[in-house]
């Protein structure tokens, strides 16, 4: 039998990763040309990955430019290639203050984020991931837009999800939030923008510096 979690928090902020805390998006598409270069045998350049592509998942990417063998689109290679790329990749200004700031303020932070935990070791810096109290990643739970890692994120945190809330930058992450019962902090400064307000996140903001007063205002 599971042990109930023991409750050290009252409050929990939960952010996506990608398009959010980490500015990936280099990483990512350079780890996509890559692939798809070496797959298909012609030369993929830039002008080839729509920055439309930037708001699907990797693997859909990598299937629209002609890798559609999901042991490579999910496998060694893609992990190999991602690594490669991961020193293009950079925290957006502020990350760390930002979640010092919530730390401080006494709520547990969590990452709800469609990368396996096993990539934030060499993906994301220590200095940000020593504040994360729960990670749920890629095959822990439903995906979004399922609300199921969120709602596994505050299982394990012991947090009522009326007391918690979800940073995201994407249609998909506003919609897990409110699958999962909680408000929702839409981050403008990630990957789609200001257009993220036509899915009604409960607050959006366009500075990521902004999360921590948004934090206490939902959660007062």
């Amino acid at each position: 039998m599971t042990e109930a979690p023991v409750n050290t928090f009252d409050r929990a902020v939960l952010f996506d990763l990608d398009g959010v805390l980490l500015d990936s998006r280099a990483a990512l598409r350079r780890a996509i040309l890559g692939v798809a270069t070496a797959v298909t045998g012609v030369r993929v350049d830039d002008s080839l990955l729509k920055p439309e592509l930037d708001h699907l998942p990797h693997y859909e990417a990598l299937a629209r430019l002609g890798v559609d063998d999901e042991e490579i689109a999910l496998g060694a290679a893609w992990e190999a290639a991602l690594a490669v790329a991961a020193h293009d990749t950079a925290l957006f200004a502020g990350a760390i203050d930002v979640l010092r700031d919530i730390h401080a303020g006494g709520a547990a932070i969590g990452v709800v984020t469609m990368q396996p935990r096993t990539r934030m070791a060499w993906l994301v810096p220590e200095e940000l991931s020593s504040y994360f109290r729960v990670v749920v990643g890629w095959g822990d739970a439903e995906p979004k837009p399922s609300g199921a890692g969120i709602t596994l994120a505050l299982e394990e945190l012991g947090v009522h999800p009326a007391r918690a809330c979800f940073v995201g930058d994407s249609p998909s992450d506003i919609a897990a939030a409110t699958a999962a019962g909680v408000p929702s902090i839409g981050a403008a400064w990630g990957y789609t923008g200001a257009s993220l307000a036509e899915h009604r996140p409960s607050v959006l903001l366009h500075e990521l510096s902004q999360v921590p007063d948004a934090v206490a205002k939902l959660l007062s």
